[in-house]
Protein backbone atom coordinates (compact mmCIF):
# COMPACT_ATOMS: atom_id res chain seq x y z
CA UNK A 1 0.00 0.00 0.00
CA UNK A 2 2.87 2.40 0.78
CA UNK A 3 5.85 3.25 -1.44
CA UNK A 4 9.26 1.77 -0.74
CA UNK A 5 10.93 3.47 2.20
CA UNK A 6 7.63 4.48 3.85
CA UNK A 7 7.34 2.57 7.14
CA UNK A 8 4.18 3.12 9.17
CA UNK A 9 4.35 2.33 12.89
CA UNK A 10 0.82 1.89 14.26
CA UNK A 11 0.37 2.29 18.01
CA UNK A 12 -2.49 1.93 20.46
CA UNK A 13 -4.80 4.71 21.70
CA UNK A 14 -2.24 6.17 24.12
CA UNK A 15 0.48 6.97 21.59
CA UNK A 16 0.21 8.43 18.13
CA UNK A 17 1.27 6.51 15.07
CA UNK A 18 4.61 7.36 13.47
CA UNK A 19 5.79 7.42 9.88
CA UNK A 20 9.44 6.66 9.13
CA UNK A 21 10.78 7.78 5.75
CA UNK A 22 13.95 5.81 5.16
CA UNK A 23 16.52 6.20 2.39
CA UNK A 24 20.19 5.13 2.25
CA UNK A 25 21.38 8.67 2.97
CA UNK A 26 18.65 10.04 5.29
CA UNK A 27 15.89 9.16 7.72
CA UNK A 28 12.90 11.30 8.71
CA UNK A 29 10.24 10.53 11.32
CA UNK A 30 6.78 12.05 11.78
CA UNK A 31 5.59 12.11 15.42
CA UNK A 32 7.00 10.22 18.40
CA UNK A 33 4.09 9.08 20.59
CA UNK A 34 3.63 9.39 24.35
CA UNK A 35 6.54 9.38 26.79
CA UNK A 36 5.68 6.02 28.35
CA UNK A 37 6.08 4.40 24.93
CA UNK A 38 9.26 6.27 23.95
CA UNK A 39 11.52 3.27 24.49
CA UNK A 40 9.20 1.15 22.34
CA UNK A 41 9.65 3.67 19.53
CA UNK A 42 13.41 3.67 20.06
CA UNK A 43 13.51 -0.13 19.67
CA UNK A 44 11.45 0.13 16.49
CA UNK A 45 13.82 2.72 15.02
CA UNK A 46 16.90 0.66 15.83
CA UNK A 47 15.31 -2.35 14.14
CA UNK A 48 14.69 -0.29 11.00
CA UNK A 49 17.74 1.97 10.88
CA UNK A 50 20.39 -0.27 12.45
CA UNK A 51 23.45 2.00 12.59
CA UNK A 52 21.94 4.72 10.41
CA UNK A 53 21.14 7.96 12.28
CA UNK A 54 17.73 9.57 12.47
CA UNK A 55 18.17 12.98 10.88
CA UNK A 56 14.87 14.82 11.35
CA UNK A 57 11.82 14.41 13.58
CA UNK A 58 8.71 16.31 12.46
CA UNK A 59 5.76 16.88 14.78
CA UNK A 60 2.31 17.41 13.29
CA UNK A 61 1.30 19.05 16.57
CA UNK A 62 2.45 19.20 20.15
CA UNK A 63 -0.08 17.23 22.16
CA UNK A 64 1.82 14.95 24.50
CA UNK A 65 0.78 11.77 22.67
CA UNK A 66 2.52 13.01 19.51
CA UNK A 67 5.77 14.45 20.87
CA UNK A 68 6.41 12.58 24.12
CA UNK A 69 9.29 10.63 22.60
CA UNK A 70 11.14 13.69 21.29
CA UNK A 71 13.43 14.12 24.29
CA UNK A 72 14.58 10.49 24.32
CA UNK A 73 15.30 10.53 20.59
CA UNK A 74 17.29 13.76 20.91
CA UNK A 75 19.37 12.10 23.63
CA UNK A 76 20.05 9.10 21.39
CA UNK A 77 20.71 10.87 18.07
CA UNK A 78 23.16 13.73 18.63
CA UNK A 79 22.48 15.55 15.36
CA UNK A 80 18.71 15.06 15.35
CA UNK A 81 16.72 18.11 14.26
CA UNK A 82 13.17 18.58 15.55
CA UNK A 83 10.77 20.45 13.29
CA UNK A 84 7.53 21.69 14.84
CA UNK A 85 4.63 24.01 13.92
CA UNK A 86 6.08 27.52 13.74
CA UNK A 87 3.18 29.00 15.70
CA UNK A 88 4.45 27.20 18.82
CA UNK A 89 8.19 27.49 18.30
CA UNK A 90 8.72 30.22 20.90
CA UNK A 91 6.42 28.46 23.38
CA UNK A 92 8.40 25.24 23.11
CA UNK A 93 11.71 27.10 23.28
CA UNK A 94 10.59 28.71 26.55
CA UNK A 95 8.95 25.43 27.61
CA UNK A 96 5.69 26.92 28.84
CA UNK A 97 3.88 23.77 29.99
CA UNK A 98 0.67 25.67 30.63
CA UNK A 99 0.50 27.09 27.11
CA UNK A 100 1.45 23.67 25.73
CA UNK A 101 -1.53 22.08 27.57
CA UNK A 102 0.54 19.62 29.61
CA UNK A 103 -0.35 21.15 32.97
CA UNK A 104 -3.97 21.58 31.91
CA UNK A 105 -4.39 17.93 30.95
CA UNK A 106 -2.16 16.51 33.67
CA UNK A 107 -0.07 14.73 31.03
CA UNK A 108 3.69 14.26 30.85
CA UNK A 109 6.04 15.47 28.14
CA UNK A 110 9.80 15.74 28.75
CA UNK A 111 11.37 18.95 27.51
CA UNK A 112 12.99 18.87 24.08
CA UNK A 113 14.75 21.40 21.84
CA UNK A 114 13.04 22.60 18.66
CA UNK A 115 15.21 23.28 15.62
CA UNK A 116 12.94 24.48 12.82
CA UNK A 117 9.44 25.96 12.66
CA UNK A 118 7.11 24.77 9.88
CA UNK A 119 4.31 27.02 8.67
CA UNK A 120 1.16 26.18 6.75
CA UNK A 121 2.01 26.66 3.09
CA UNK A 122 5.56 25.34 3.44
CA UNK A 123 6.70 22.51 1.20
CA UNK A 124 9.28 20.14 2.65
CA UNK A 125 11.49 18.14 0.31
CA UNK A 126 12.19 14.69 1.75
CA UNK A 127 14.16 12.16 -0.27
CA UNK A 128 13.09 13.70 -3.57
CA UNK A 129 9.41 14.05 -2.68
CA UNK A 130 7.60 17.20 -1.58
CA UNK A 131 5.37 17.15 1.48
CA UNK A 132 3.05 20.18 1.58
CA UNK A 133 2.01 21.49 5.00
CA UNK A 134 -1.61 22.54 5.48
CA UNK A 135 -3.38 23.98 8.54
CA UNK A 136 -5.70 21.54 10.29
CA UNK A 137 -7.61 23.72 12.69
CA UNK A 138 -10.07 22.22 15.13
CA UNK A 139 -8.62 19.49 17.32
CA UNK A 140 -5.58 21.71 17.84
CA UNK A 141 -5.50 25.08 16.10
CA UNK A 142 -1.71 24.92 15.72
CA UNK A 143 -1.73 21.49 14.08
CA UNK A 144 -0.49 20.72 10.57
CA UNK A 145 -1.27 17.93 8.13
CA UNK A 146 1.09 16.91 5.34
CA UNK A 147 0.17 15.91 1.78
CA UNK A 148 2.45 14.07 -0.64
CA UNK A 149 0.88 14.68 -4.04
CA UNK A 150 2.96 12.25 -6.15
CA UNK A 151 1.53 9.30 -4.23
CA UNK A 152 -1.62 11.11 -3.05
CA UNK A 153 -0.83 10.30 0.58
CA UNK A 154 -2.16 12.42 3.44
CA UNK A 155 -0.58 12.34 6.88
CA UNK A 156 -3.73 13.46 8.67
CA UNK A 157 -2.57 13.46 12.32
CA UNK A 158 -5.75 13.89 14.40
CA UNK A 159 -7.63 15.86 11.76
CA UNK A 160 -9.22 12.74 10.26
CA UNK A 161 -9.52 9.18 11.55
CA UNK A 162 -11.24 6.28 9.83
CA UNK A 163 -13.81 5.64 12.55
CA UNK A 164 -13.90 8.45 15.04
CA UNK A 165 -13.57 12.11 15.84
CA UNK A 166 -10.80 13.53 17.99
CA UNK A 167 -11.66 15.80 20.90
CA UNK A 168 -12.12 19.42 19.79
CA UNK A 169 -10.15 21.02 22.61
CA UNK A 170 -10.64 24.70 21.60
CA UNK A 171 -14.34 24.31 22.43
CA UNK A 172 -13.35 24.25 26.11
CA UNK A 173 -10.69 26.93 25.92
CA UNK A 174 -12.59 29.88 24.48
CA UNK A 175 -11.58 29.42 20.85
CA UNK A 176 -13.20 28.27 17.62
CA UNK A 177 -13.48 24.52 17.46
CA UNK A 178 -16.36 22.87 15.64
CA UNK A 179 -16.39 25.43 12.84
CA UNK A 180 -12.68 24.90 12.23
CA UNK A 181 -13.07 21.12 12.17
CA UNK A 182 -15.66 21.47 9.41
CA UNK A 183 -13.28 23.66 7.39
CA UNK A 184 -10.50 21.10 7.81
CA UNK A 185 -12.79 18.36 6.48
CA UNK A 186 -13.50 20.55 3.44
CA UNK A 187 -9.76 21.00 2.91
CA UNK A 188 -9.12 17.27 3.04
CA UNK A 189 -11.97 16.68 0.60
CA UNK A 190 -10.37 19.15 -1.83
CA UNK A 191 -6.99 17.43 -1.50
CA UNK A 192 -8.73 14.14 -2.32
CA UNK A 193 -6.02 11.79 -1.01
CA UNK A 194 -6.01 8.15 -2.07
CA UNK A 195 -4.39 6.98 1.15
CA UNK A 196 -4.63 8.44 4.65
CA UNK A 197 -2.12 7.81 7.43
CA UNK A 198 -3.98 8.88 10.59
CA UNK A 199 -2.56 9.85 13.94
CA UNK A 200 -4.41 6.94 15.55
CA UNK A 201 -5.78 3.78 13.98
CA UNK A 202 -4.99 1.93 10.79
CA UNK A 203 -4.15 3.28 7.34
CA UNK A 204 -7.29 3.69 5.23
CA UNK A 205 -8.26 4.45 1.65
CA UNK A 206 -12.03 5.06 1.77
CA UNK A 207 -11.68 8.75 2.47
CA UNK A 208 -15.24 9.64 1.47
CA UNK A 209 -16.63 7.17 4.00
CA UNK A 210 -14.37 8.51 6.76
CA UNK A 211 -15.34 12.10 5.97
CA UNK A 212 -19.01 11.20 5.94
CA UNK A 213 -18.81 9.49 9.31
CA UNK A 214 -16.76 12.31 10.82
CA UNK A 215 -19.13 14.99 9.55
CA UNK A 216 -22.11 13.15 11.02
CA UNK A 217 -20.29 12.87 14.34
CA UNK A 218 -19.33 16.55 14.23
CA UNK A 219 -22.90 17.59 13.44
CA UNK A 220 -24.12 15.58 16.43
CA UNK A 221 -21.61 17.26 18.74
CA UNK A 222 -22.50 20.73 17.41
CA UNK A 223 -26.14 20.05 18.29
CA UNK A 224 -25.26 18.31 21.56
CA UNK A 225 -22.19 20.03 23.04
CA UNK A 226 -22.64 18.28 26.38
CA UNK A 227 -22.16 14.94 24.60
CA UNK A 228 -18.87 16.20 23.21
CA UNK A 229 -17.92 17.35 26.71
CA UNK A 230 -18.68 13.89 28.12
CA UNK A 231 -16.65 12.29 25.34
CA UNK A 232 -13.71 14.60 26.08
CA UNK A 233 -13.96 13.82 29.79
CA UNK A 234 -13.79 10.08 29.12
CA UNK A 235 -10.73 10.54 26.93
CA UNK A 236 -8.99 12.56 29.64
CA UNK A 237 -9.99 10.05 32.30
CA UNK A 238 -8.54 7.14 30.35
CA UNK A 239 -5.36 9.07 29.68
CA UNK A 240 -4.60 10.37 33.15
CA UNK A 241 -6.21 10.21 36.58
CA UNK A 242 -8.76 12.98 37.04
CA UNK A 243 -7.18 14.70 40.06
CA UNK A 244 -4.23 15.65 37.86
CA UNK A 245 -6.33 17.14 35.03
CA UNK A 246 -7.61 20.65 35.61
CA UNK A 247 -9.21 20.50 32.15
CA UNK A 248 -11.45 17.68 33.33
CA UNK A 249 -12.55 19.83 36.23
CA UNK A 250 -13.17 22.75 33.84
CA UNK A 251 -15.39 20.54 31.69
CA UNK A 252 -17.33 19.51 34.77
CA UNK A 253 -17.88 23.14 35.77
CA UNK A 254 -18.93 24.20 32.26
CA UNK A 255 -21.32 21.36 31.47
CA UNK A 256 -22.08 19.17 34.47
CA UNK A 257 -21.88 21.37 37.57
CA UNK A 258 -25.32 20.21 38.73
CA UNK A 259 -23.68 16.87 39.55
CA UNK A 260 -21.18 16.33 42.33
CA UNK A 261 -17.70 15.98 40.78
CA UNK A 262 -16.93 12.62 42.41
CA UNK A 263 -20.31 11.18 41.43
CA UNK A 264 -19.87 12.45 37.88
CA UNK A 265 -16.44 10.85 37.60
CA UNK A 266 -17.85 7.57 38.89
CA UNK A 267 -20.55 7.73 36.19
CA UNK A 268 -17.84 8.22 33.55
CA UNK A 269 -15.85 5.28 34.89
CA UNK A 270 -18.96 3.08 34.92
CA UNK A 271 -19.75 4.06 31.33
CA UNK A 272 -16.21 3.23 30.21
CA UNK A 273 -16.35 -0.10 32.03
CA UNK A 274 -19.67 -0.96 30.37
CA UNK A 275 -18.09 -0.32 26.97
CA UNK A 276 -15.05 -2.46 27.89
CA UNK A 277 -12.79 0.58 27.66
CA UNK A 278 -11.41 -0.08 31.15
CA UNK A 279 -11.69 -2.54 34.01
CA UNK A 280 -12.28 -2.00 37.72
CA UNK A 281 -10.50 -4.48 39.97
CA UNK A 282 -10.31 -4.01 43.74
CA UNK A 283 -10.97 -0.26 43.36
CA UNK A 284 -8.14 0.07 40.83
CA UNK A 285 -8.72 1.27 37.26
CA UNK A 286 -7.00 -0.63 34.45
CA UNK A 287 -7.03 0.58 30.84
CA UNK A 288 -7.83 -1.95 28.12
Amino acid sequence: MLPSGFIFFQRDWLSSNSLLLKAPDSAYLFDSGYVTHAEQLSVFLRSQLHNQPLDVLINTHLHSDHCGGNALLQSQYDELEVWIPATQFSTVSAWDENALSYQLTGQQCPRFRPTVGISAGDSISIQGLNWDAYPSLGHDNDSLIFFQSDHSILLSADALWENGLSVVFPEFLGGKGFENVAQTYDLIERLSPKTVLPGHGAIFTDVSKALGFSRQRLDYFVKNPSSHAAYAAKVLLKFRWCDESSLLQMIHCQFFDSNDFSSWVYELISSLETKNALQLRNNWIFNI
